[in-house]
């Protein structure tokens, strides 16, 4: 009998869909954000070393910090490097990702998921209709018929 653990990326790509969508992320933004979840603290070359594996994208850093993902945790002084962190924002979408893997529901509502909005495009369309099954197959396993 397979456990939930068995199948705790089954829905890894539906739950990428809705968070690239809600916050606006590309999949390689989504992966160096999840690469320095681990990290308290990092300087550039921690980044640029995940970094050389993903798309290229020379403006990523920069982005990511503008964009509000990354923070400046302490400056450059003398021989000591400039060390980054995560913002409260970045960590707070992680950790709600690791809850949707671990069986809570997306929103269906169109103020808290992009993907039910009216005027989206075909894919986000389908998309929708997967996490409506996603989440009916929660909600049954949570509370099985008898």
């Amino acid at each position: 009998m397979k456990s939930n653990l068995d199948n705790y990326l089954k829905y890894w790509r539906v739950i990428r869909k809705f968070v690239q969508v809600q916050y606006k992320l590309t999949q390689c933004d989504l992966d160096m954000l999840f690469f320095l979840y681990s990290e308290k603290y990092f300087g550039r070359d921690k980044f640029d070393e995940f970094d050389k594996l993903l798309g290229w994208d020379v403006m990523r850093f920069q982005r990511l910090v503008k964009e509000e993902w990354l923070v400046k945790f302490r400056n450059q002084v003398g021989k000591r490097k400039a060390l980054y962190k995560l913002t409260h924002k970045a960590e707070s979408m992680i950790q709600s990702v690791y809850r949707k893997l671990s069986g809570e529901e997306i929103p269906v509502s169109s103020v808290g998921n992009r993907i039910f909005m009216k005027n989206v495009p075909y894919t986000d369309k389908v998309y929708r209709d997967m996490i409506l099954d996603m989440n009916k197959t929660i909600k049954q396993r949570r509370h099985p018929a008898p």
